[in-house]
């Protein structure tokens, strides 16, 4: 029989701890399952270090999975013999879950840890050594998901936390105006400051914001990372973007550039750039690198159909 150790936190609400139970009575049909509720990254840590074989699975939504590679980091097996992941979906905006085909139901997803194959599944490791899980954004996509912050936890409440991206985004959309960045992809320069740029997104996968499909042709497991820039800094061309990043149509316009890369730099020319990685506000720096550390897991999820 399969053994399997959950992992939860120990914070989850009421309405949560029942969507994981219905979860957890599916994969005891066929594994012997070991639940482990943590509070911190050091209990994290803890856990995945004794986890003597079990495969992991995760109950929570991409800042669970980044904690998940943080404590994996910590342990000292980041790249050495992947472990066998399963996620169940229950964060805001499983954004990582969607990227993979995962469904958003956590009872559903459990079936698809029982039955489906492995596919490895590559990470975003920085300077300082921060892992991002699914997505790094500069420019308006950071500025979104900071007003987005306080909007998700209030009306999470309520079950609607997802509607703090969509305030998020029109607040930043409205204010922004571009910022002098050079960005360098594998030593090829995407952009190099002479034009102001609305945003800049490094992803693992496809989406963001609650089902946001910022990066269509982005593979989480191919050992690249997908590169979007964003020139549409005047209003009529913002308005543009955003009607196109709704349909996931924004990349065929001209004034998007993307690319694939396995290194990627951004600096900014004359301020420090703020980013925010799976949700997470980092320190402003005038520079940052973020290279792909390839395969640095195995997730169970549906088999690539394209």
């Amino acid at each position: 029989m399969r053994r399997l150790l959950l992992i939860a936190n120990a914070s989850a609400g009421t309405s949560d701890r029942r969507s994981r139970d219905a979860a957890l009575d599916v994969l005891r049909e066929e594994a012997e399952v070991e639940v482990v509720e943590t509070e911190s990254i050091d209990d994290l840590t803890e856990a995945i270090g004794g986890r003597d074989g079990r495969e992991i699975v995760i109950a929570g939504g991409d800042g669970s999975l980044n904690a998940f590679a943080t404590a994996l980091c910590r342990t000292g097996t980041l790249g050495e013999d992947p472990p066998t992941v399963g996620l169940l979906p229950m964060g805001t905006g499983n954004d990582f879950a969607r990227s993979v085909g995962l469904h958003t139901d956590p009872a559903q997803a459990a079936r698809i840890v029982l039955s489906s194959p492995l596919r490895p599944v590559d990470l975003l490791i920085d300077d300082d050594d921060r892992l991002v899980a699914n997505a790094v954004h500069i420019g308006v996509g950071e500025e979104a998901g900071r007003i987005a912050a306080p909007w998700k936890e209030r009306l999470g409440k309520v079950r609607l936390g997802v509607l703090g991206y969509v305030i998020g985004g029109i607040a930043a959309g409205l204010g922004q105006h571009g910022r002098h960045l050079e960005v360098v992809a594998d030593d090829a320069v995407v952009s190099d400051g002479s034009r102001r740029v609305l945003q800049v997104a490094i992803t693992i996968g496809t989406s963001v914001g609650g089902g946001t499909e910022i990066a269509p042709d982005a593979r989480p497991g191919d050992g690249l990372a997908e590169v979007v820039v964003s020139y549409a800094v005047a209003p009529l061309r913002r308005a543009r973007y955003a009607l196109h990043l709704g349909s996931g149509t924004h990349t065929r316009l001209d004034d998007v550039v993307t690319t694939r890369a396995r290194t990627v730099t951004v600096r900014g020319l004359h301020h420090d750039v703020a980013a925010s990685a799976d949700g997470e506000e980092l320190e402003p720096a005038r520079e940052r690198t973020w290279r792909v550390v390839p395969g640095a897991y195995r997730l169970h999820a549906p088999e690539e159909t394209a």
